[in-house]
């Protein structure tokens, strides 16, 4: 199968499928400790099924169809059936999953059964088996669950490593993934900068999205190759095919060890520029890994992926105060960007807290209420945000990003909501520092209006991923039309080599925080094009290091500005590169 590569390296392990729901499903790992609970909360839904089954079959009417009591015996039959409940407990007892999870994973390994069926009233009792699973599934929900869980590697799932397989995978639910036994994922859906696929990148495992039909063909426990380099996945390997990818896994793993040796040189240049290299983090345990990759500070703290998975409950003021925190403290010092909420498009919040905030029905969520937008429509709660944020500064070096700004009103309702928040600190007596506030370039309104911006903002961060996506109308989670996200559109180049020039000019500070700034393909244009900070994921930061100690900024410019003046930059820009390393050769020789 083929997809699109959105995280490097090679996976090899046994699938776990997600199956898709009619119902919301959440996928977490109990401890080993609390398996037998979750097998009891299993079987008290199963029990309340079977007596709302019960019921409803005692109370039909005399002249309702004999139809209707056979069919609630299929369904009562079918509850208590081993295929049904036995296996379903075995996937708590041996993988530990939750018993939702457990029990939508064995309802997909039945109706594959059932669609193979040469029978075809066999065949459509497929519908039975979905209706009971959605069923217990309620009752399931209307029950407390136990606390989502994450465990290690090797503390359950037996000796064989483990790869995640989905129609899709949401960001929240990625992050509840994040540190557990799971080696690399395979998404039918979603595209390069997709939330998802960036989360997959910051977990540094392979993953490849947008590979149409693997939640379908793919099995439970199917042995799977995830060659996240090419975007390929092999079902059931052969040994030969194994053996190579094996040899491939080994030689990657010696690359990231010298890599690695990297981590604490000083980013410069060949003719002697610093180039400031930052993590991108969702939590703040991942300030941790910044640190240990070598980061000189966060560029972009996604306060976001603090509030998915909540059921509907937002983080109040002190819980992000403390997550803020938590992060400024691990920085020791260094500067920790911290972004305004960006909910919305491929993020949303969880159904409740959706419904509570009046966006659940956008048409076009990447186009609606979202990110600056979503804030400003809930002053109460950007406040509350606001004030977090300030309160952590005077802990550390702390700044606000703004995401998706684009118009005057946008910015002057922003201002004011941090002067209020500063002002109700000063009433309370909270201790605060100054803070330097920034803008997302996001939107082609706000690349081309940086006078305007730059008015009003300390600095600029260049989001690379929606700017490419509102600048060519291109969904970026879409893998339809994937194939038209093009980075090196002239377009996309040009708006953002105006908005380096734009702000360098006027004296502040221009990074870049989207995929790009991680891509090594994009690291010496980059530098040609004048930037000095790039904000990546801290898996990314080793490489993209190993690039700029290489780079002779002077001859990047001039190739840069022969590349914007093209009209097929990628073209033009790699044969340059290519002229140049054969100059050097030559010379070396």
């Amino acid at each position: 199968m083929f997809g699109l590569p959105v995280s490097r390296g090679v996976a090899i392990g046994r699938a776990v499928l997600v199956a898709s729901s009619r119902v919301d499903v959440a996928h977490y790992f109990v401890e080993p400790a609390h398996t037998g609970a979750e097998v009891a909360r299993l079987k008290h839904a199963r029990d309340t099924v079977a007596a709302e089954l019960t019921t409803l079959k005692n109370e039909l009417p005399a002249e309702a169809p004999t139809e209707l009591a056979a069919l609630l015996d299929v369904h009562l039959m079918l509850l208590h059936d081993p295929m049904l409940a036995d296996a379903t407990r075995h996937w708590i007892e041996t993988r530990h999953y939750n018993a939702e999870w457990a029990l939508t994973a064995q309802t997909e390994v039945l109706a594959r059964q059932f669609d193979e069926m040469e029978d075809d009233y066999l065949r459509e009792r497929k519908a039975d088996v979905e209706q009971v699973a959605e069923r217990v599934l309620r009752a399931l929900a209307k029950e407390e669950a136990l606390l989502p869980q994450v465990t290690h590697a090797r503390d359950f799932g037996g000796e064989d490593p483990l790869v995640l397989v989905a129609n899709d995978i949401a960001p929240a639910d990625m992050l509840q993934f994040k540190g557990s036994v799971f080696k690399g994922f395979v998404t039918d859906v979603g595209g390069r900068t997709s939330h998802t696929a960036i989360v997959a990148r910051s977990m540094d495992i392979p993953a490849v999205v947008g590979a149409r039909e693997a939640s379908r063909l793919v099995r439970q426990d199917d042995w799977l190759i995830i060659d996240g380099d090419a975007g390929v996945v092999v079902v059931n390997p052969t040994p030969i095919v194994l053996e190579e990818y094996r040899f491939r896994q080994r030689q990657s793993e010696l690359e990231r060890a010298r890599l690695n040796r990297l981590r604490h040189m000083p980013s410069v240049t060949l003719d002697g520029q610093a180039v400031e290299l930052l993590a991108n983090i969702e939590l703040p345990g991942d300030a941790v890994n910044a640190l240990e990759a070598g980061a000189v500070g966060v560029g972009l703290f996604r306060s976001e992926f603090l509030f998915m998975n909540r059921n509907g409950v937002l983080p109040d003021e002190d819980e992000q105060f403390e997550a803020y925190r938590a992060a400024v403290l691990a920085m020791a010092g260094l500067p920790v960007t911290i972004r305004t909420v960006d909910i919305g498009a491929d993020k949303p919040l969880d159904r409740m807290a959706a419904h509570e905030l009046r966006h659940e029905h956008a048409l076009n969520p990447a186009l609606g209420l979202r990110a600056i937008r979503w804030s400003l429509s809930e002053p109460a709660m950007f406040r509350q945000q606001l004030r977090a944020i300030l309160r952590a500064s005077a802990f550390g070096k702390v700044r606000v990003l703004i995401p998706m700004v684009a118009h005057r009103s946008e910015i002057l309702a922003t201002l004011d909501a941090l002067a209020r928040a500063r002002q109700q600190l000063r009433d309370a007596c909270v201790a605060f520092n100054d803070i330097e506030i920034g803008a997302m370039i996001e939107v082609p309104a706000a690349a081309m209006t940086m006078p305007l911006l730059l008015q009003h903002f300390d600095f600029v961060s260049i989001g690379t991923n929606d700017l490419i996506q509102y600048t060519l109308a291109i969904d970026r989670a879409d893998e339809a039309v994937a194939h038209l996200y093009d980075p090196w559109h002239p377009a996309v180049l040009r708006l953002i080599a105006d908005v380096v020039h734009s702000t360098l000019a006027a004296g502040k500070h221009v990074s870049v925080c989207g995929e790009m700034a991680g891509d090594t393909a994009f690291t010496d244009l980059l530098l040609g094009l004048g930037l000095r900070s790039l904000s990546m994921h801290p898996s990314q930061i080793a490489s993209v290091k190993q690039r700029v100690l290489r780079a002779d900024t002077a001859r990047l410019a001039r190739s840069a500005q022969a590349t914007l003046e093209s009209a097929d930059p990628a073209t033009t820009w790699l044969g340059l590169q290519e002229r140049q390393t054969q100059r050097s050769s030559s010379t070396a020789v």
